[in-house]
């Protein structure tokens, strides 16, 4: 898969440490992520309840959701705390050129 799968989405420095930011791609809620010294996009969307994480908040490479308290590992998607038990997807992300971008097409 080469670089032309990947789409920028944010400036190097736009975002401060844990802090977050909502987009939409393909009619698909996502969020860019800057936590722990890295770039990470994942699902907006919580497994549970269907609430956005965009309200929770970000502990180390983790991801609250406020409604209910689940976090999920921002690399692999995958929940550590209940009640979710279902994964949101995680993406591949890289900076060059000064710009973080993602590729949709490489959901984990």
């Amino acid at each position: 898969m080469g670089d032309a799968a990947y789409i920028a989405v944010a400036q190097v420095g736009e975002l401060q440490p844990d802090e977050m930011k909502a987009f939409e791609h393909d009619g698909k809620r996502l969020l860019l992520v800057f936590a722990d010294g890295d770039y990470f996009v994942v699902d907006e969307m919580c497994t549970h309840e269907d609430y956005s994480l965009a309200l929770g908040c970000i502990k180390g490479r983790r991801i609250k959701c406020s409604l209910h308290g689940s976090y999920f590992d921002l690399e692999t998607g995958v929940p550590d705390e209940e009640p979710a038990d279902e994964p949101i997807c995680s993406y591949g992300v890289k900076v060059s050129n000064g710009s973080v971008w993602f590729n949709p097409a490489s959901r984990r």
